[in-house]
């Protein structure tokens, strides 16, 4: 949040903006989304199949480019060696970052799509729901 207000007070908002939705809106969204997956399929949730099948597809497809902050990161700390005039430190905001990142990815990989389906299915031919 710092670069964000950083850039804020430099006038330079277009960049402020992107960090804060890259960095802060974007992995919250993926993982208030993830929530709302897991909690819509242990419950059952009998509406809105294609949707939250949708939600997962774009959420799985965010998470591979939610990398490329982290790489950008690491390459601007091995590039940027200018002294006093330009000087990049990645702090423990990077690696929480980082490993926020990573475990997202994690979690939407180990989430089978296929549970969404499954109350649909159990409609379709009367079967009782067990969980």
């Amino acid at each position: 949040m710092s670069g964000v207000i950083y850039f804020l007070r430099h006038g330079d908002w277009p960049l402020a903006l992107i960090i804060f939705l890259a960095s802060i809106v974007i992995p919250l969204t993926k993982i208030a989304t993830l929530g709302y997956l897991l909690i819509s399929v242990h419950r059952g949730s009998a509406i809105r199949f294609r949707e939250r099948a949708r939600l997962y597809r774009i959420t799985e497809l965010i998470g591979r480019w939610s990398m490329v902050d982290v790489f950008v990161v690491a390459m601007l700390t091995a590039l940027v060696h200018m002294g006093t005039l330009a000087e990049v430190k990645p702090g423990w905001g990077a690696a929480a970052f980082a490993g926020v990142v990573i475990l997202t990815m994690i979690a939407v990989r180990t989430f089978d799509p296929r549970l969404i389906w499954d109350h649909q299915q159990q409609i379709n031919s009367g079967e009782p729901m067990h969980f």
